[in-house]
């Protein structure tokens, strides 16, 4: 049947049994791919069924589909003519794991965050009701998804706006860790709605046959009913704030979820459709370990055990470090927005479960509370990935460094981070932080340092950053450990002909650098400095080595702009510092694509061998001269 799946035509031409026989075959297909390319498996199982149906009732590209996040988009590319480009998923200059509008018109709009989905999905409803034009408009989102104020924001507007829109709400109990929160206990007692319904309209049968007080006793229940249902089905939310409640419908019964999308399509306003699915169905293993499988790297078909021996990691390094220093301070506590296995904090949840606190898919609140707790005396310590950080900017600004509260916020996944792509990768925090006044920004050369940061940043008694890369330190080891000291650079190797600045996960670089050099020109020493800090930046070490070789190197896995480059060429500007030969290695001031992390940093210069060869031909004569 796959096979025969070109564009979503093919689709309209099959009768329900054949379309069940298709997601048998695209489950298939989607675990052999994702088996031996990684990436995300669980969401895309469970949306199988879903999305054959929305390509059976609506027409891409004239109508719109947009999905939330974006991760489960697999089953979506394969009907709209990649399914051969789908082995390509996640690779360098393959299938983006995410929707791309440059891959595909039926990809909408290019997602890659959660709670995005209703706010673009009513922009372009207006937009249509401006044109006059009269295509259909779908969000797909996710019950996670769902608990971020963005969506929220979304659907109070949706509600009031009277746009003809619907909003599919994906509802599998699960984001990427299990769900928490009052909006989840909301759609628990609205999955209660089948029995509920079915339960209501047997004793109506069975009253109304009652002789004479039959029809009077239905009309007195009718006028309650309303109160009854708000107290039994909350489905009474969503209608009372202008939408339509449809549901719910077994999201794995093509059937039902078909004669559900036409209805959406016949009526008028924003319609919500609550579709009941199973994250990871079809695949045992996915089904009883939807948050280990959600994204994944290659692994075992038979087994599900990764193909990739699982080593030790700063997200790891950094949860273990965590609980050991909360055994001695009470006031540590830990905050995530659904992250808690992949921030590492598992440990810290069992261990002191009245002092983490998980707040849902809520980057913002999770800022705005910490500031709170901070504001009390408690010392919050708050780890989101880099890009995820990006949504709480404001309340970085506004709520932590205005006030100089002492929340620490650890960024975890900083830098290059790979197969995800553009809005995955990490470049772009020590740019956006480094223009906050009162935050002090650090970045640890290797797991020790990191462990050493936390200590720091516990005793500090201000807000605080900590970056750190996905994966384990370098294999090129670093011996020399100075205590930190606030705005304090590190000098790792002196030198009198070549200054090398690095930050974070590129000081091993640097230092390899500097051996090769040395090594191949006997004459030559390099001075090696490890930053640690971004703001404050330590002038007075770097403006004496500037002083003494006269180059320098900065190396960074941030953006060129803002970053440790910019700061350097700062000292030299404000210090005056005369005939100084500088270059700066870091990624361009553009997104950067999907693919592996080597393969990357060799594309954009950042890689060893680049550096060293760029280094002779940049600076290698004014060592001979």
């Amino acid at each position: 049947m796959i096979e025969n799946i070109n564009s979503p035509e093919d689709i309209k031409k099959l009768n329900t049994k054949e379309k069940r026989k298709l997601a048998e075959e695209i489950r298939k297909y989607i675990l052999e791919i994702v088996s031996e390319n990684g990436g995300h498996l669980a969401s895309n199982l469970g949306v199988v069924e879903l999305t054959i149906a929305l390509h059976s009732i609506f027409n891409l590209p004239k109508d719109k589909i947009v999905w939330d996040v974006g991760h489960q988009t697999y089953v979506h590319k394969i009907i709209t003519g990649r399914r051969e480009q789908l082995k390509t998923l996640r690779k360098l200059k393959g299938i983006a794991g995410f929707p791309k509008s440059k891959e595909s018109d039926t990809d909408s709009f290019n997602t890659g965050h959660s709670s995005t989905s209703i706010s673009a999905a009513l922009g372009m409803a207006r937009a249509r009701n401006i044109k006059g034009e009269d295509n259909s408009v779908i969000a797909v989102i996710g019950d996670g998804a769902l608990t971020g104020g963005m969506a929220l924001e979304a659907l109070n507007d949706a509600g009031w706006s009277k746009a003809r829109m619907t909003v599919i709400l994906n509802d599998n109990e699960m984001s990427i860790s299990k769900n928490i929160g009052g909006i989840n206990m909301l759609l628990s007692k609205l999955r209660t709605k089948k029995t509920y319904s079915k339960s209501s309209e047997a004793v109506k049968k069975i009253v109304l046959k009652m002789p004479g007080v039959g029809k009077p006793i239905v009309k007195a229940v009718v006028r309650i009913k309303r109160s009854i249902k708000q107290l039994i089905i909350p489905k009474m939310f969503f209608e009372d704030i202008g939408f339509r409640y449809l549901g719910p419908v077994d999201g794995h019964d093509i059937e039902a979820l078909e004669r559900m999308l036409k209805i959406s399509k016949q009526l008028e306003g924003p319609v919500l459709i609550h579709v009941l699915t199973k994250k990871g169905k079809g695949y045992e293993i996915a089904e009883k370990n939807p948050d280990k499988f959600h994204a994944t790297g290659p692994f075992d078909l038979e087994t599900g055990k990764s193909k990739k021996e699982k080593k030790k990691d700063y997200s790891k390094v950094f949860g273990e470090k965590l609980v050991e220093l909360a055994k001695k301070n009470e006031k540590i506590v830990a905050i995530t927005a659904s992250m808690k296995d992949g921030t590492g904090l598992t440990q810290f949840a069992k261990e002191f479960p009245e002092r983490f606190f998980d707040i849902g898919i809520a980057e913002q609140h999770a800022i705005g509370l910490a500031a709170g707790m901070a504001k009390e005396g408690t010392i919050p310590v708050v780890p989101i990935y880099s890009s995820f950080y990006q949504r709480a900017y404001d309340q970085v600004i506004h709520d932590v460094a205005i006030q100089n509260l002492p929340v620490i916020m650890c960024v975890d996944r900083a830098g290059i981070v790979g197969a995800d792509g553009e809005t995955h990768q990490g470049t772009l925090d020590m740019a956006f932080f480094r223009l906050v006044p009162n935050l002090t920004i650090m970045a640890p050369k290797d797991f020790k340092e990191l462990e050493e940061m936390l200590e720091f940043a516990v005793d500090l008694g201000k807000p605080v950053v900590i970056r750190y890369p996905r994966g384990g330190e370098s294999q090129n080891k670093i011996e020399k450990q100075e205590r930190i000291e606030f705005g304090k650079a590190e000098i790792l190797k002196e030198g009198n002909d070549l200054s090398i600045i690095a930050i974070g996960k590129t000081v091993a670089r640097a230092m390899e650098i500097a051996e090769k050099i040395e090594k191949e020109q006997k004459e030559t020493t390099v001075e090696v400095i490890n930053a640690r800090f971004l703001k404050p930046i330590d002038k007075q070490t770097i403006k004496q080595s500037l002083q003494k070789t006269k180059k320098v190197i900065t190396i960074e896995d941030g953006t060129i702009i803002n970053g440790l480059a910019t700061a350097v060429q700062e000292i030299i500007i404000q210090e005056d510092l005369q005939g100084i030969k500088m270059k700066n290695y870091a990624y361009p001031d553009q997104y950067i694509e999907h693919g592996e992390v080597e393969e990357l940093e060799r594309i954009y210069g950042v890689d060893t061998k680049t550096i060293k060869v760029d280094w002779e031909a940049e600076f290698g004569n004014f060592l001979t001269v």
